[in-house]
């Protein structure tokens, strides 16, 4: 059991009500089964449990301390509670162990955890001196320190242009060249100094901290956040119900915009142009709840600052599709 504090006292869910909402109609049946992959501390799925007394709960985190603060959490509904150590994309795998050939509704928090942001010696903050680590499953998988240490510089120059989306990359990569070769990197300090002495000020008084594009980066690169991402979506929309219902909390461009293309995909026609009637296997197999990304207002910013930059989209499934669970 977790020593760092109460869960509920660090943990916000954010968009927790309309979550629950966009959720509930695909969730109020007896023997409902509901999909949390991205459990963190649990917000989410007490809401859930709490809203919804028949439902049985199939919490996935990578981070083995956000799943005992979540068993924690959840102890008053501890004989609805599986709860599986694994990454998001190893959904399919996950349900066929347990048995379950469909699921009710599924959501996903992506992004880093309060959990993960909060305990300085994960290295996920660029405020607080710590280790280079960032890795969501500690026991597993490079770190971001041999990310800066050991990457070609092109390579490097890549994850900060498309992950971090960081317009002075190559600067970057440069000086952290330069630097890694007199000594390795270890901790985060000696990499936000070099940031700031790089990134120009003008940049850092219109764009934030310097250290926020580039720490981001680091942590997609260690995580592989946007290739677990590509595979975990799809996979959830294959095993939903029809009737079930998928809601994804975005928390940057680059994960929003998989999410986004993925379920307009799902909810748009495929037939050929010029056929005079849709074929049913060319029909839309989703159907979007939300229109496009729903935000947070004023009022949850003030009291979650963390959620200002969320964005929520859902999407229920309308019909099976060639391939999907039954």
């Amino acid at each position: 059991m977790s020593t760092r504090g109460n869960p509920q006292d660090r943990h916000l869910p954010v968009l927790r009500d309309r979550v629950v909402e966009l959720l509930g109609p695909a969730l109020a049946h007896p023997g409902a089964v509901y999909v949390d992959g991205t459990l963190g501390m649990g917000g989410h799925a007490l809401a859930v449990l709490e809203a919804f007394p028949q439902v049985r709960l199939v919490g996935i985190d990578r981070d083995t301390e956000a799943l005992d603060l979540a068993r924690e959490r959840l102890a008053a509904h501890a004989d609805r509670l599986t709860l599986v150590h694994a990454v998001y994309d190893e959904l399919a795998s996950v349900l066929d162990s347990l048995g379950l050939r469909t699921v009710d509704a599924a959501l996903f928090d992506l992004g880093v955890s309060s959990l993960q942001l909060d305990e300085e010696d994960r290295g996920f903050a660029y405020r607080v001196d710590a280790p280079l680590d960032m890795r969501m499953d500690q026991g597993d998988g490079v770190t971001a320190a041999e990310v800066l240490n050991t990457y070609e510089p092109a390579d490097l120059e890549r994850i900060l242009r498309d992950y971090g989306e960081e317009r002075f990359a190559k600067r970057i990569v440069g000086a952290v060249v330069r630097e890694r070769a007199a000594q390795p990197f270890t901790t985060s300090a000696r990499l936000v100094e070099l940031l700031k002495a790089v990134v120009p000020a003008a940049s850092q008084k219109s764009g934030g901290h310097p250290g926020k594009r580039t720490f981001q980066a680091l942590r997609i690169e260690v995580n592989a956040e946007l290739s677990a991402w590509q595979s975990a979506l799809p996979a959830a929309i294959d095993a939903l119900r029809v009737g079930g219902r998928v809601a994804v909390l975005s928390y940057h461009s680059l994960e929003d915009r998989i999410t986004k293309r993925t379920l307009a995909a799902g909810a748009t026609s495929s037939s050929p142009a010029g056929l005079p009637v849709e074929l049913p296997e060319h029909a839309a197999y989703l159907t979007l709840l939300t229109r496009g990304a729903e935000e947070p207002d004023r009022a949850e910013v003030a009291t979650n600052p963390r959620a200002a930059s969320a964005r929520l989209r859902a999407a229920e499934r309308v019909r099976r599709t060639k391939g999907s669970t039954p």
